[in-house]
C-alpha cells in the first residue's frame, strides 16, 4: 500500500468537524455498544482498516465480547444479537450499501420498531459519520493506529 497524506495530522482542522458531530450523536443516548456494532460493521464493508483497528478496541473496552466482535459479519447467522442490534445493523448495512438496494421497507420498519424517533435519526447520522470516515481511512490509506505503534516500538 503507497503512503498518503493523513488528513488527521495535516488539515486536523477539516476533519474536526465530523468528529465534533460523532461527539453530538453520542450524546443522543443510543448505547455505547451498539453504536460501536454499527461502527465496525460499516468499516467492515467498506474495508476502513484504522476504523475497523481502533472501534473494535473501542468496543472490547466498552465490554464487548470478543465473539460478538468476531462474529459481527455474519450477524445474520448467529444468536449473539438482540433484535434493537439486529435493526440497527441492517440499517447500517442498507445505508452504507445506499447504491446498491436503497433503504427497504422491510429493514426501516425494523428500525421503526427498535427506535424511537430521536434515536432513528441519531443512528442513521451514525451511520453516515463511520462512513465519511471510512472513506477518509480508505481514501487516504490511513494506517490503523496499532501500526503506527509498532513503528514507533
Amino acid at each position: 500500500m503507497t503512503a498518503r497524506m493523513n488528513p488527521y495530522v495535516k488539515h486536523f482542522g477539516l476533519v474536526k468537524p465530523l468528529i465534533d458531530l460523532g461527539k453530538t450523536v453520542q450524546a443522543y443516548g443510543l448505547e455505547e455498544n451498539l453504536m460501536k456494532l454499527v461502527e465496525i460493521r460499516a468499516s467492515q464493508i467498506n474495508g476502513c482498516g484504522v476504523c475497523l483497528d481502533m472501534h473494535s478496541k473501542e468496543a472490547r473496552q466498552a465490554g464487548e465480547t470478543e465473539e460478538r466482535v468476531l462474529m459481527l459479519s455474519a450477524w445474520r447467522e448467529t444468536t449473539l444479537y438482540n433484535e434493537r442490534e439486529k435493526a440497527a445493523l441492517a440499517w447500517t448495512e442498507a445505508l452504507t450499501l445506499l447504491p446498491e438496494k436503497g433503504a427497504p421497507d422491510d429493514v426501516y420498519e425494523a428500525v421503526q420498531t427498535a427506535f424511537s424517533g430521536e434515536e432513528q435519526v441519531a443512528l442513521t447520522l451514525l451511520v453516515g459519520i463511520i462512513n465519511s470516515f471510512n472513506r477518509i481511512g480508505v481514501g487516504f490509506h490511513v494506517p490503523p493506529i496499532s501500526q503506527h505503534q509498532r513503528k514507533a516500538a
